[in-house]
């Protein structure tokens, strides 16, 4: 899973590779947890432009009565996401990045439990397969909010966990962002584990 996670350098990879300028205002954080605001990529649907959006962390699908149930859907299963009522219409139409600089996960041992904080070997940003999706109360209030994509656990995530956020490399960045694919057949090989071997696990202090 994937329920906490550090954003302190906006990755200027991303703003490179779809030609957008990066704001100033997006705020560095250390421990973002769910719902609270996080930075994403998305593209918007009306003009299909990119940009970078602020939304709160717990998708609230478009047709829920009320926004409490946002705090139950930080994450969703890569494998099901597609045909669930919750997310099948963000993954077909409103799917997109969410960098962080790294994610933390819990192992117990003894009677405590340890956070470790998760990065890239390579130390570059890691970029999450989310969904994006834009609820509107009936007093009109509207909200914009995100999920983020799990799948297994790799090798090296399985000690601390039996599923991991789905982490896309930047060959994979414009394809999950190309609202024309519609045949999710295209879409399910970008949502594996990462690879072993490419991540580097430290314990954390949060």
């Amino acid at each position: 899973m994937c329920g906490r996670f550090a954003c302190s350098r906006i990755p200027k990879v991303l703003g490179d590779t779809f030609g957008i300028p990066v704001p100033d205002d997006l705020p560095p954080r250390l421990n973002i947890c769910p719902t609270q605001d996080i930075s994403a990529l998305i593209r918007s649907e009306g003009s299909g432009a990119v940009a970078f959006a602020l939304l709160g962390w717990g998708l609230v699908p478009f047709w829920a009565k009320d926004k409490t149930i946002g705090p139950k859907l930080f994450n969703a299963r890569s494998e099901t996401a597609h045909e669930k009522p919750s997310f099948r219409a963000a993954f077909r139409h409103r799917r997109c990045l969410i960098p962080a600089d790294g994610f933390y996960e819990w192992r117990k041992e003894g009677t405590r439990k340890h956070p470790y904080f998760i990065t890239l070997t390579s130390q570059a940003p890691i970029v999450f397969a989310g969904l994006w999706e834009t609820w509107t109360g009936q007093a009109g209030e509207i909200l914009s909010s995100a999920t983020i994509l799990t799948t297994e656990a790799n090798a090296d995530i399985r000690p601390l966990h039996d599923r991991m956020p789905v982490i896309l490399p930047e060959d994979a960045w414009a394809q999950w962002m190309d609202r024309s694919i519609q045949d999710l057949r295209k879409l399910q090989p970008l949502l594996l584990p990462l690879p072993e071997g490419k991540i580097q696990i430290t314990q954390a202090t949060i």
